[in-house]
């Protein structure tokens, strides 16, 4: 029994000293990227996203999580992918200071650099989602989207994270597509670039491509379909972009927010040549660049002359009804007169709802009630 009871504490010391090095390996390979990034050579502008802000960020935040549980590398396999993949991502930067043409601002080395500075943020942004004060949340996390939240809940329970081969199994169940490419979703979901999608990834997919009837329809319209969307994009690249098309106002681009994962930025061309990004708020993107198209400002997608028609996807919000009993129906037809007529005037159609009574007439009524009430009260 002894010898049981010292062969377990071995095991446990073996374990941390596992644990210990997987650490500092990671922060390792973190403090190179940063310090190979300091290189005056290289002129990085300090707007989003910023790597040296980024990772210095993502370090704290796995020290205050690793303070809160020195053993959480041991189960949790979620932050056992997310520090194999910053290796992975830390070693791909490095290895692009291998040539001097990570130096010169419109090579391929420095866009890749972008890129990753792009994976780094949402990585982070996924730690800080899934560590809230650095306490793994697990199974309380919330997506936003219900239908989503239903979805990752009938097919992967309470896991946070699942490899992209079960996930693309699942959806494909439930969103059937024939001509899905795989690759180009891949793209888009994995977000951090680790072979596997979590809760977070899933929720920011689900809010960029709502609604959830036509999601994956939405997805391959917005992206592969649509010459305005621009992938791995930063406010600075698009800026660039569109300077090039300041004689063509209604000239637009779109991509996935640097700073507000889940949301859209547009970027356009105004009337008067200058160059605006936008974020929309509180509607889809479809509906945006619906309005957007209509009212003039969103024309020429990336400067083509003609744009993508989005109406026949346009999420139409649903009619207020209100139910009529057979017996109202049949109470109103003795009358000689119909529910939708407003009863106060006979005139009018009933279009507007008082609450909390629930009580129906038309707007000209209304006016007149309310007109009269304030003379009553002079």
């Amino acid at each position: 029994m002894l010898d049981a009871f010292v062969r377990h504490n071995r095991m446990k010391i073996r374990d941390a000293e596992a644990d210990r090095r997987m650490l500092c390996k990671t922060f390792k390979l973190m403090d190179d990227v940063v310090k190979a990034c300091q290189n005056h050579r290289l002129n990085l502008r300090n707007s989003p996203p910023f790597i040296l802000d980024i990772l210095p960020d993502t370090y704290t935040q796995l020290v205050f999580i690793f303070t809160q549980n020195h053993v959480i590398l041991r189960d949790n396999y979620y932050i056992q992918v997310f520090l194999e993949n910053m290796q992975q991502k830390c070693k791909q930067v490095l290895k692009l200071f291998k040539t001097n043409s990570i130096f010169e601002e419109q090579s391929q080395e420095r866009r890749t650099l972008t890129k990753l500075s792009l994976i780094f943020s949402h990585m982070l942004f996924e730690l800080k989602a899934e560590f809230p004060d650095g306490t793994f949340i697990g199974d309380r996390f919330r997506i936003t989207k219900r239908e989503a939240e239903e979805f990752w809940h009938n097919n992967f329970h309470n896991r946070t994270c699942v490899p992209w081969n079960e996930f693309v199994v699942a959806i494909e169940k439930t969103q059937p597509s024939s001509k899905l490419q795989l690759s180009a979703l891949k793209n888009t979901v994995d977000l951090t670039g680790n072979d596997h999608v979590s809760n977070f990834e899933f929720d920011v997919f689900t809010r960029l491509f709502y609604p959830w009837k036509t999601l994956l329809r939405n997805w391959q319209l917005l992206t592969a379909a649509h010459p305005g969307y621009v992938a791995f994009l930063t406010y600075d690249e698009v800026k660039k972009k569109l300077e090039k098309l300041v004689d063509k106002p209604g000239s637009y681009v779109f991509r996935l927010s640097c700073t507000r994962p889940g949301q859209w930025a547009i970027g356009y061309v105004a009337p008067d040549g200058k160059i605006f990004q936008t974020i929309p708020q509180n509607k889809s993107l479809i509906q945006a660049l619906h309005e957007g198209g209509k009212e003039g400002f969103y024309l020429y997608p990336n400067g083509n002359p003609k744009d993508i028609d989005l109406s026949t996807i346009i999420e139409a919000p649903p009619a207020d009804r209100v139910k009529v009993t057979s017996q109202q129906y049949d109470l109103y037809c003795e009358m000689g007169t119909t529910f939708e007529l407003c009863k106060i005037c006979d005139d009018n159609d009933k279009n507007v709802k008082i609450g909390p009574c629930g009580h129906l007439l038309c707007t000209p009524c209304l006016t007149s009630w309310q007109v009269n009430a304030l003379i009553s009260l002079v």
